[in-house]
């Protein structure tokens, strides 16, 4: 890249994405408090999408603000249940109780990414999967809690699918690496377009 891109999250999943696409990046989390954004916005009857990409572009303008010389990458994602928005379980028993709601359920998942350069927003993208989840047994959603919540916590849902976690789903449409968080496709082909990577 001719500049180096900030990713302004604490993702471990994001930044492998980006760095095996072949992308100079480092990762810096933005701190900012999601949980009381996230319930302002509900609260103003924002929609799932909205608030993905508010919180993004949120992370997004927080880091460039204080490195105006790097492209910096805000990425959200949030579950959409019924009308209802969900973050990252906190705790086993949280997780335990989002997945309970889930099981036999079909949700979505909306991943959404802001990119800023000089401290002002220059491109944005946002997508949705669709997951459904088959209906699994308390003894097995226990053991599943129990044998792999160490890789769990900070995943929305309370699930990976590129670990067990796809045991949990009978079909999921959409884009893989929307699921994972970072629509990456969309972002490549940018970065292609804008000269920022190898053509």
């Amino acid at each position: 890249m001719s500049r180096p891109l900030l990713l302004a999250s604490a993702s471990a999943i994001r930044l492998q994405l980006l760095q095996q696409a072949g992308l100079e990046v480092a990762a810096k989390p933005a701190r900012i408090d999601e949980a009381a954004i996230r319930d302002a916005l509900q609260a103003e009857a924002a929609k799932p999408l909205e608030i993905a990409d508010a919180l993004a572009e949120m992370k997004a303008r927080k880091l460039s603000e204080k490195t105006p010389d790097m492209l910096v990458l805000g990425c959200d994602q949030v579950l959409a249940f019924n009308s209802q928005i969900y973050g990252k379980p906190e705790t086993i028993a949280e997780a335990r109780a989002q997945l309970d709601m889930l099981r036999g359920q079909t949700h979505h998942l909306i991943s959404a990414l802001v990119l800023y350069d000089a401290g002002k927003p220059i491109w944005r993208h946002a997508d949705t999967a669709k997951l459904t989840m088959r209906g699994f047994s308390d003894a097995y959603l226990d053991a599943y809690l129990a044998r792999n919540w160490q890789s769990l916590q900070g995943s929305v849902g309370g699930y990976k699918l590129e670990e067990e976690g796809i045991r949990l789903f009978t079909a999921v449409v959409g884009d893989y690496f929307t699921i994972l968080g970072l629509p990456l496709l969309p972002l490549l082909n940018y970065l292609t377009l804008r000269g920022f990577i190898a053509t």
